[in-house]
């Protein structure tokens, strides 16, 4: 069975795309590892990147360039100050070189050395190839970004931790769970926990959620904090600042923590609540569109709904809650994406936006149902029904960018995972019609039913609809 970590499902990294920013990323990542295995990457005197599908097609408008550029140039995407991002790519384009693994100048053309195929690879939509050129000879290797910053190389996923899965608890349905979770008298999280436990301390396990959630927090504060319009050409203005302003008033506060306590004292009516949640799911996004930090949740698309669900638990729900909560709310979120990065895709190039939005609703109603009280069982039930009503989604971004419908999905996809939870307490999951793994495989089937131009493409739906060229 498959041995996914709630890590694996929560990543920190810079905007705009997982699939198509991140996991290129880490793919030139990979690739200079193995140039230094090989023992060539001394010798190594030029590099080209060739990519391919829906990393062709959307590319620019997902900074696909810039991502396979800043991964070759050694710079790591959970640490790089995002203030250098824009240093780092103009030098490259200005100097016609590239300092490869931060070790050795190489000559890199961007204009020249990335090309764009639109012909897609025959294993996954996402495919990129590096091609080293050493002495005489030449060394080459495909990687494929298959969702959530997991990349592969045809058969086996690269693993993320350079470690033996040791799970005391294998699952990789939502039926095997539910049994492990009856015959343990164990909640989601708790089986989760024991499993993370294997290949962490606790203390790593609750200081690498605490950075997590850090991370989103402060990507909530920056999206609530900062005006103007998105880079990419297509002038959005940014809308989570002036809701914000319009919604905590003059109640005054310093930092992140001050922020959460002001909120805790606004008014609570159902409007004001749709308002705030949507305002921290454009807050994440707005930020993720700016090439900001964010947490893949499974997704960089898909990135403002678990912090908009956890921060309206925090601030709505629950006053009291505190770090114990945030890291049961992310474990249970961790669990639920994990079924279906195994059952079926999280990536939109292969399943949709279904893959991406319905994905992360789900994984946000199942932990959220979980702090409210839920059963293991309910739990499920919530997910799926997250999920159900995100069936069939496509991805359609206009002109490549994670801007529109992206941003505004994060929204309506917080909105259904909180409606879903409430029903899911609500209902007796002996009276379920359908199981969670039944919603798997129906996404499943659905994404590879669905026509190619409406995943990730920019050849279907509004994308081709509103008639603007790619940025």
């Amino acid at each position: 069975m498959d041995c996914i970590s709630v890590f694996d499902m929560l990543k920190i990294g810079v905007g705009p795309s997982s699939s198509h920013t991140l996991g290129p990323w880490r793919a030139a990542e990979a690739f200079v590892k193995e140039l230094e295995v090989a023992s060539i990457f001394d010798d190594v005197f030029h590099v080209q990147v060739d990519l391919y599908g829906s990393l062709s097609l959307t590319g620019k408008g997902h900074a696909t360039d810039y991502a396979v550029m800043l991964g070759l140039s050694g710079a790591d995407p959970e640490y790089i100050p995002v203030d250098d991002i824009s240093t780092i790519i103009n030098t490259i384009s200005t100097d016609k070189k590239l300092k490869l693994g931060d070790r050795i100048s190489i000559s890199f053309d961007p204009s020249k050395d990335i090309v764009f195929n639109k012909d897609f690879l025959p294993f996954h939509a996402n495919g990129l190839m590096f091609t080293a050129s050493f002495g005489k000879q030449k060394y080459s290797t495909i990687f494929y970004s298959v969702g959530g910053g997991f990349i592969t190389k045809e058969d086996a996923e690269i693993a993320n931790m350079e470690t033996t899965c040791a799970f005391p608890y294998l699952f990789n349905t939502s039926t095997e769970l539910l049994e492990i979770c009856l015959r343990e008298n164990k909640s989601i999280s708790e089986v989760m926990f024991e499993n993370e436990k294997s290949i962490r301390t606790e203390d790593e396990i609750h200081h690498e959620l605490k950075r997590i959630w850090d991370t989103m927090l402060e990507c909530m504060y920056i999206g609530c904090h900062t005006e103007g319009i998105l880079p990419g050409g297509l002038n959005v203005k940014r809308r989570a600042f002036d809701i914000h302003r319009k919604l905590i008033g003059e109640r005054p506060y310093t930092n992140q923590q001050e922020w959460i306590t002001s909120i805790r004292k606004t008014t609570v009516y159902f409007r004001q609540i749709l308002k705030w949640v949507s305002c921290f799911a454009l807050a994440v996004n707005e930020v993720n569109a700016s090439l900001g930090r964010v947490v893949t949740a499974p997704t960089n698309g898909s990135a403002g709904v678990i912090p908009a669900v956890l921060m309206y638990y925090l601030v709505i729900e629950n006053h009291k809650a505190g770090q114990k909560e945030i890291d049961q709310f992310l474990i249970t979120a961790g669990v639920i994406g994990s079924i279906f990065k195994k059952g079926a895709t999280i990536s939109a190039a292969m399943g949709g936006c279904q893959a991406e939005i319905g994905v992360s609703s789900a994984m946000a109603a199942g932990a959220l149902c979980e702090l409210m009280g839920g059963t293991p069982a309910q739990v499920t039930m919530a997910a799926e029904i997250a999920m159900e009503h995100h069936l069939g989604l496509t991805c359609d971004p206009i002109a490549g960018l994670v801007q529109i419908p992206c941003i505004e999905r994060n929204t309506m996809g917080a909105i259904k995972a909180i409606n879903a939870a409430e029903l899911a307490l609500d209902t007796d999951p002996l009276f379920a019609k359908v199981p969670l793994d039944k919603v798997v495989n129906t996404m499943w089937e659905t994404a590879k039913d669905m026509n190619n131009k409406y995943k990730e493409t920019s050849e279907g739906g509004l994308a081709v609809a509103v008639n603007i060229a790619d940025c």
